[in-house]
């Protein structure tokens, strides 16, 4: 299939492939392990300052989208981002 034929669900396949490639790879691990701590993975992104809170809202999200195509299929990465709720 031609490149201008890709449909959203073949676009969101080979970007997820992508996603796994690198960050399953020795060198991804160890940028991984990084970002975790950086993005705020498992604390909580709360502060006094609605700016600083701001900030770190969006590292966290970089981390949720990444970890969004390491593991979610296909089919749930076409439902998040098309909008779809699953009850359609």
């Amino acid at each position: 299939m031609a490149n201008n034929e890709w449909t959203l669900e073949d676009y969101l396949r080979n970007r997820q492939q992508a996603y796994v490639n690198y960050f399953e790879s020795p060198g991804g691990k160890v940028l991984l392990a990084d970002l975790m701590k950086f993005c705020r993975a498992n604390e909580s992104t709360f502060h006094a300052d609605a700016r600083v809170s701001a900030e770190l809202d969006g590292r966290r999200e970089v981390w949720l989208r990444i970890q969004q195509h390491l593991q979610l299929d296909v089919t749930s990465l076409l439902k998040l981002y098309s909008g779809a709720t699953g009850n359609d």
